[in-house]
């Protein structure tokens, strides 16, 4: 019975195989990649909002809950003040029945210090009451942009799940066929195949020699190294852009395009 890496070696084939297959799946991923470009910076942007919202949520909950403190300070700040003014009420009421000055005085002090109270209650209620308007103002702001973020997330949603709904089949189909392509190319040359991909915005890893010159960055490929390329004995890479050679057959150029192109 044959061994796992026998049989890998045995499905890896000759060089022309693995270059074959190799350029099927550039032109697998090259679809998955026309997908991505389709969704956009959707996901990107429906995560960001869903961030934003998150914390515009966190906030307008703190905003809450400072308010309700100022407004338990304000409610203490009047307990105060009915206190003071019912001592008030009581010492002007004994002010009848004093019997010497120092008793007056001693009352007239009293009355006079929970005056003060009051309006030094008064006074913290003010400055609370402006706290309170300020951050219920910070309060609608940050509700309003909540409100706008949500309608936009809503509308970003919809427009992913609609390119979703439209290419999902095609996609699951596609990475299935990528997954198979992968198993059927030798690791070595599927870690340089995805390195060199990372390194290009188009993912352009294995390009074909055109008129000459490679298909990825365009320079010219010397007539020696198109033989080698042609001959696909071994894996040829741009001396330019390192990306992996194949020749016209092997990337589906037939002559006839190329001169419809002159």
């Amino acid at each position: 019975m044959a061994t796992k890496a026998t049989k890998a070696k045995a499905e890896a084939g000759s060089v022309e195989d693995r270059l074959r297959k190799l350029y099927s799946l550039q032109e697998i991923d090259a679809k998955l990649d026309e997908i991505e470009i389709l969704k956009g910076e959707l996901p990107m942007e429906v995560n960001d909002l869903d961030d934003e919202i998150a914390g515009l949520e966190t906030r307008t909950n703190n905003l809450k809950a400072a308010i309700k403190e100022i407004e338990e300070e304000v409610a203490h700040q009047k307990a105060k003040i009915k206190d003071a003014e019912t001592l008030q009420k009581k010492y002007k009421k004994q002010l009848d029945d004093v019997k010497n000055n120092r008793e007056f005085e001693a009352l007239t002090k009293e009355i006079e210090l929970q005056g003060l109270e009051v309006q030094l209650c008064e006074k913290r209620i003010r400055e609370a009451q402006t706290r309170i308007d300020a951050k219920e103002e910070t309060l609608k702001e940050a509700k309003s942009r909540m409100s706008e973020k949500k309608k936009n997330l809503e509308a970003k949603k919809v427009e992913l799940e609609k390119i979703i709904e439209n290419t999902e089949k095609e996609e699951k189909k596609l990475k299935r066929a990528a997954t198979s392509a992968r198993k059927a190319i030798t690791e070595r040359l599927i870690t340089s195949y995805e390195k060199i991909r990372g390194r290009y915005r188009n993912g352009l890893a294995v390009a074909p020699v055109d008129r000459g010159a490679c298909g990825g960055c365009f320079n010219e490929i010397p007539p020696q190294v198109q033989l080698e390329i042609s001959q696909r004995k071994k894996v040829v890479a741009c001396e330019h852009c390192g990306r992996i050679l194949v020749d016209r057959e092997i990337a589906g150029l037939s002559d006839g395009e190329a001169d419809s192109d002159n």
